[in-house]
């Protein structure tokens, strides 16, 4: 989405506009795949903040480097692997339209995106022989393919520093997954994400400090009839705006499993994970024409982990607007007037 990320609405604002994304964290030994649909870390500096009426587009490409070691066993396809290690890329094409419509007098908006990508898996197949019993056989797979296709829909608010969002979003498989494939960019697990934003942003000290919290409920692969737990998912941003283009801050998620794995694929029974990463973040705005053109560099490292791979994650975001209603004003009319 989420939803989907950060949007870039006005030239003189250059705010983003946070929702919810699909993929991928890549490093769940709790969730089927060592992946949950949620994207760690895709919220940030302007979560809470919904751009004026109009169309808008958003291209993050997503980097993951992560490894879980030790003989620890982790579910993959329907296949069971140890010493895992996983290089992930995916690029997370989105589109948004914040409607002219108000509902319970906030701002109504929907968002696409069509993610694709390629996750490199190297580990070891756990495979049981008459004579030695289970044995590990190393195995290295790469496979590009469509992601799973993520609806998103919120409601955003604004009263003066403040701005909130509240919003439902929805994983709807590609079929482009394959049982028994160690690397599948798609999970074949449908979900729904429910989650809020808030934003407060101070234009005269240029100050933005974010927050975003969401309970992502999947349903069952029937490809390998894995139901992976409930999850709660938590991201934070303090970012300072040193010039009206420029913004450097402090970024960080908190990820915790709340239900157990279920179903007859769930072969190592219920495992419940947890992750806490600490990063930085680095934006600059620039004007391609007329066209406010946002981009965004994130890099975020786990540091506390349980039950998980313990990796790095890194963001590239570009962002502009197609269309934007000449008549509204965002944030009542407030742009950022920062004293630098």
């Amino acid at each position: 989405m989420r939803s989907a990320f950060c949007m870039t609405a006005m030239a003189i604002t250059a705010l983003p506009l946070m929702a919810a994304l699909p993929l991928m964290d890549q490093g769940a030994h709790a969730a089927e795949a060592a992946t949950g649909v949620y994207l760690l870390g895709s919220r940030g500096p302007n979560a809470g903040i919904t751009p004026p009426p109009g169309v808008y587009f958003q291209d993050d490409t997503y980097f993951y480097s992560g490894k879980i070691g030790g003989g620890t066993t982790l579910p993959l396809g329907g296949l069971l692997l140890a010493n895992v290690s996983a290089t992930t890329w995916i690029n997370l094409p989105t589109t948004l339209w914040v409607t002219p419509l108000k509902l319970f007098g906030g701002d109504l908006a929907f968002s696409l995106t069509t993610p694709f990508g390629e996750p490199r898996v190297n580990a070891n197949l756990l495979v049981n022989s008459p004579r030695f019993g289970p044995i590990g056989i190393n195995a290295t797979d790469a496979n590009f393919d469509m992601s799973d296709l993520f609806l998103n829909s919120f409601v955003g608010w604004h009263s003066g520093n403040f701005h909130w969002q509240l919003g439902v979003g929805g994983v709807i498989p590609s079929g482009s997954y394959v049982a028994g494939q160690l690397s599948n960019v798609s999970l074949n697990r449908p979900a729904i994400d429910v989650f809020g934003a808030f934003s407060w942003l101070d234009p005269a000290i240029g100050v933005d400090l974010s927050a975003a919290a969401g309970f992502t409920f999947n349903f069952t692969n029937t490809a390998t009839d894995y139901k992976t737990g409930d999850e709660f998912h938590l991201e934070w941003a303090a970012t300072k705006y040193l010039t009206k283009e420029f913004t450097v801050g402090l970024v960080g998620y908190y990820y915790q499993q709340l239900t157990a794995d279920s179903g007859t694929g769930a072969r190592l029974g219920a495992f419940e994970g947890r992750v806490v990463a600490l990063g930085g973040s680095v934006g600059y705005t620039f004007p391609v024409g007329k066209i406010p053109v946002s981009t965004r560099i994130k890099v975020f490292r786990e540091l506390d982990v349980q039950n998980r791979m313990l990796g790095t994650a890194g963001y590239f975001t570009l962002a502009f607007p197609l269309m934007i209603d000449s008549g509204s004003q965002i944030a009542e009319g407030k742009a950022i007037k920062a004293k630098f």
